[in-house]
């Protein structure tokens, strides 16, 4: 299948909303299709999906308009080159030969393939992922006679090419910005918080630390550490136990870094992260934000996502008003304010005096903040709001990811065409909406150019992805984004 590219590439990540140069990625692969109802909470899903579907009428989109954006030059007129059908399908396939095969668009399996070309290596992930899965010596040595294609695509589908099933697919490995955040030239790899994900981590770990792709980064990638007794602990002490996904953690700007508390991260994650983070000197500003831990919110870029220096989406429960209680009558106010559980608390703690943090009241007193003080915004900071704020939609567009969007530059950014009354929030701000295929039909008779796009939300078909409960940040591990003027 050929080896990824052997040139240095830049990783550098310093805000959420630069242009968009490199990205790490996953196709949904077979895995996706064998999720089973009885299990599919267990894998972190809330259904089963149609992975036809998900592959051809919606994911697919999402590769055609990365590479139109990050590398034209693998798609323009490559599709039409090709007759055959199944050859076309063969194009979004990683085990393939005629897989676009873009060192900015980059497919973690892939990069699988190409490290386990290294036998040392190949020994040493199969013993690891057997120990993991508890797989016998006998399977052990059936893996170690694959070929890197099929061994990396057994990893992660846990099917052998006669479809034998030898372990569990990794369903999550879609969501690449779990695996790990590039924070400036450094990265931080996660600690998975869920069973289910941890092969995945296992993954992503050989991958960075053996790919020639980071190879210049090596001492530039942070692991986390468990504390040594957190074990010990009875079931209340979970939160000393470090987990942390990338869908918490948000740069925005060179020198502030969100880490969100959540379901999912743990604060003593956020302690061991603050701590590391300060002591490398890669930021100079974290921020927590303790959100509460419901499968609804999951990570804190489920309620919030920046689309421009100053606008931002947001859930409208987080907002200053919802958070102050304005619109209710006094004794309301005082009920609600004692409902601990739905709290959200945000603490900002800096370098240079840890010991004094800064506390706010709520997400937009944080959001403006950063707009003005970090970004140096003279403009007023928006906020448009899932749902357009209105009850039951915002709840119900929040859940399938109305808040969960991806900036390919600042303005520019891809979400969910199911999401109606969001849509009607951003084109009363001022948006230009447009649906995936208009937008790709355009770019390929050349009467739409990328760079010349401005204020324009993306919208991408979603009737399966939004099963999977994530969205196009989720899809996504930015390696590279321009810096801000």
């Amino acid at each position: 299948m050929g080896k990824f590219p052997s040139h240095k590439v830049q990783v550098s990540v310093s805000s959420e909303i630069g242009r968009l140069r490199r990205l790490l990625v996953h196709s949904p692969d077979s895995g996706l299709g064998k999720v089973v109802p009885s299990k599919a909470q267990d894998w972190l899903f809330e259904d089963i999906v149609h992975l036809d579907t998900i592959r051809r009428k919606e994911y697919d989109f999402y590769t055609k308009i990365l590479l139109y954006f990050l590398d034209p030059e693998k798609i323009k007129g490559k599709l039409e080159e090709i007759d055959d059908e199944r050859n076309k399908r063969a194009f979004y396939k990683p085990g393939d030969d005629l897989f676009f095969r873009s060192d900015k668009v980059v497919e973690l399996q892939w990069l699988l393939a190409d490290i386990l070309e290294d036998r040392e290596i190949q020994l040493k992930l199969v013993a690891s992922v057997c120990a993991l899965e508890t797989c016998s010596y006998d399977t052990q040595r059936e893996l170690q006679k694959l070929s890197p294609v099929q061994l990396a695509k057994t990893f992660i589908s846990g099917t052998m090419k006669d479809e034998k099933m030898l372990f569990a697919p990794i369903p999550n490995f879609i969501f690449t910005r779990d695996i790990g955040i590039v924070i400036n030239n450094h990265v931080l790899l996660n600690k998975p918080a869920k069973k289910a994900r941890t092969r995945e981590a296992l993954l992503a770990k050989y991958i960075f630390f053996n790919h020639p792709l980071f190879s210049a980064y090596q001492d530039k990638i942070i692991e986390l550490s468990d504390t040594h007794h957190h074990f010990l602990l009875p079931r209340e002490g979970d939160d000393k136990k470090v987990t942390l996904e990338g869908g918490d953690v948000m740069v925005v700007s060179k020198d502030h870094l969100l880490i969100g508390v959540s379901e999912r991260t743990s604060p003593e994650a956020a302690y061991q992260a603050i701590k590391v983070l300060f002591e490398k000197n890669v930021v100079k500003k974290i921020t927590i934000i303790r959100i509460p831990k419901k499968r609804d919110y999951m990570h804190i870029d489920t309620i919030f996502t920046q689309v421009k220096r100053n606008v931002w989406i947001l859930l409208g429960i987080f907002s200053r008003k919802a958070m102050k209680h304005e619109d209710e009558d006094a004794v309301q106010r005082i009920l609600e304010n004692n409902k601990k559980e739905d709290k959200m608390k945000i603490i900002q703690f800096r370098k240079k005096d840890p010991a004094n943090p800064e506390y706010f009241d709520n997400l937009e007193d944080l959001l403006t903040d950063i707009s003005k003080n970090d970004l140096g915004c003279t403009e007023k900071v928006r906020f448009i709001y899932s749902g357009n704020n209105e009850f039951p939609f915002d709840a119900r567009e929040q859940w399938t990811d109305s808040c969960n969007l991806l900036a390919l530059k600042e303005g520019v950014i891809l979400g969910y065409d199911r999401n109606d009354k969001t849509v009607e929030a951003f084109t009363a701000n001022g948006f230009t909406v447009i649906h995936a295929q208009e937008l790709i039909a355009g770019m390929e008779q050349g009467a739409i150019d990328p760079d010349e796009l401005e204020n324009t939300l993306i919208l991408m078909p979603s009737a399966e992805l939004s099963r999977a409960r994530g969205g196009f940040h989720c899809m996504s591990m930015p390696l590279h984004r321009d810096e801000l003027e």
